[in-house]
């Protein structure tokens, strides 16, 4: 029997499985794409934003720089907007929070599906993880110890399975999940094209009676037509593609040859619950929205990172009762956020005067400090705060990447996936509790925290799960460690 199989090796599946690995979870990853080639994860199309949760979730696992394009390769670099409604960077305060300090990962950046994918998939097979390709998972059926897995290449046994199969996810419809929403309102098309006079066509983002267009000469357009959704997963003709442009753009523009397309919508469904039984989601086939503001891959990773640990502490047999169930608790909110986001910026792009009316007064807030800060916290992930209870204000929030007594930054100690203790005052008694929980927590001194931070808890993920301004008590402390690593050895 498998401790753990996931189905698809995308982003989220993949890093799922070095998550898993790191912790010495035996995984396999099962994958219906024979290759991981595919032309729309390379430039122009597979170009995606990561926002600080995840950058920050790359350097604690040591594959940010890797990810990464170098400086100065001409890539283009991460900006901001909702809705086509660009923010300067340069306006937003970044004093607004506080308990982020500078270090390896930025708040934003833009990388290549490709290569992440890459590097993912590099890092997983070194940690031990088992990649099929060319296998996919056809069907189910699980009971109290685990799930049968059918798949193209035979049947396989696994205690855990988790579904990383995307939007149509296999996995989550075998398993009867629930997955409601709101319908799609509109198609969208990424093309690469040649078109006679491609000088005739303006380039950039704008918003027409027939919906909107971006245009990058020479010949990639991104286009919404406000049609309910009528065309996704159709395949696509010149003639077609051309007649779609026409009726967007309102230009008589030529298309001369079609190289590549692919559509979307902005249909946004939320599963009812991230686990039944021993069958488990995360990313697309946990939720779907449109790809407006490019959350959709931050999302899918956050799940990965949030589930890894506490998957892999049950498999081991240490998580508390109640670990597992905490990923849905934990992350569902976070995807409902992301969902009403991304509805809101569909309202804002409808062509009709209410809706240019309303984004005509979100453009003269955006472009206010205030207004930039307070989109940006959302779209960078900078204001992130998962529901881990009341208490410190750091509690939920990313860790920050503090410089600890032996010259290294948090993040590098959380390499090794293991929780970690941090002192601002060197205090015997946490040493000591921190060495209850050695098998699973490491300690580490600071010569000064952050203003009103005395001590905290970070788990695995990277999130603060206790922290004191005050005088470290080591009953909290411990109640703390308990909650999220269990009996302590």
């Amino acid at each position: 029997m498998h401790d753990v199989v996931i189905a698809g090796a995308g982003p989220v599946g993949l890093m799922l499985a070095v998550e898993l690995r790191l912790a010495g979870v035996p995984v396999r990853v099962l994958e219906r794409a024979p290759s991981p080639e595919a032309p729309l994860k390379r430039l122009p199309f597979g170009m995606r934003g990561l926002s600080s949760p995840s950058l920050d979730a790359l350097h604690r696992r040591d594959l940010l720089q890797a990810v990464l394009p170098p400086p100065g390769d001409g890539a283009p670099r991460a900006g901001g907007h909702f809705a086509g409604i660009a923010f300067a960077p340069g306006q937003v305060d970044a004093s607004a929070w506080p308990y982020r300090v500078g270090g390896p990962a930025p708040t934003h950046a833009m990388v290549e599906m490709a290569t992440l994918e890459r590097v993912l998939a590099e890092r997983a097979v070194a940690l031990g993880a088992d990649i099929r390709r060319g296998v996919a998972v056809e069907g189910l059926a699980q009971d109290a110890d685990g799930v049968l897995v059918h798949t193209t290449g035979g049947n396989l046994r696994a205690r855990w399975l988790v579904g990383c199969d995307g939007g149509r996810s296999v996995v989550r419809k075998a398993a009867g999940f629930d997955f409601d929403g709101t319908p799609a309102q509109f198609t969208g098309y990424t093309v690469a094209v040649d078109l006679a006079a491609p000088q005739a066509l303006p380039a950039g983002r704008h918003y027409t009676p027939g919906g909107m267009y971006l245009f990058t000469p020479p010949g990639v357009l991104a286009m919404v037509e406000f049609d309910g959704g009528a065309q996704h997963r159709t395949a696509l003709t010149r003639a077609q593609v051309q007649a779609v442009l026409r009726r967007v753009t309102g230009s008589e523009a030529e298309v001369r040859h079609l190289h590549l397309a692919t559509t979307w919508t902005d249909r946004a469904c939320l599963a009812g619950s991230y686990r039944r039984g021993r069958v488990l989601l995360a990313g697309d086939a946990a939720h779907i929205h449109s790809p407006l503001g490019g959350q959709g891959l931050n999302l899918g990773l956050g799940d990965a990172v949030n589930l890894g640990w506490k998957l892999a502490a049950s498999v081991r047999g240490t998580a508390p009762p109640d670990l597992l169930d905490s990923y849905t608790a934990e992350r569902q909110p976070v995807a409902a956020q992301v969902l009403d986001g991304s509805r809101a910026q569909v309202a804002l792009m409808r062509p009709e005067p209410g809706a240019r009316a309303l984004a005509a007064i979100f453009r003269d807030l955006i472009h206010t400090p205030d207004g930039a800060t307070c989109i940006a916290g959302r779209l960078w992930g900078t204001t992130l705060r998962h529901a881990l209870g009341e208490g410190h204000p750091l509690l939920g929030h990313s860790a920050p990447d503090l410089v600890l007594a032996d010259g290294r930054r948090l993040g590098e100690h959380l390499r090794s996936g293991r929780g970690l203790l941090v002192d601002a005052t060197a205090d015997p008694a946490l040493r000591a509790l921190a060495a209850r929980w050695r098998d699973r927590v490491d300690y580490a001194t600071c010569a000064a925290a952050l203003p009103g931070v005395s001590a905290l808890c970070v788990r695995p993920d990277g999130l603060v799960a206790w922290a004191t301004a005050g005088v470290a008590e080591p009953g909290p402390a411990a109640e703390a460690l308990a909650r999220w690593f269990g009996a302590p050895a």
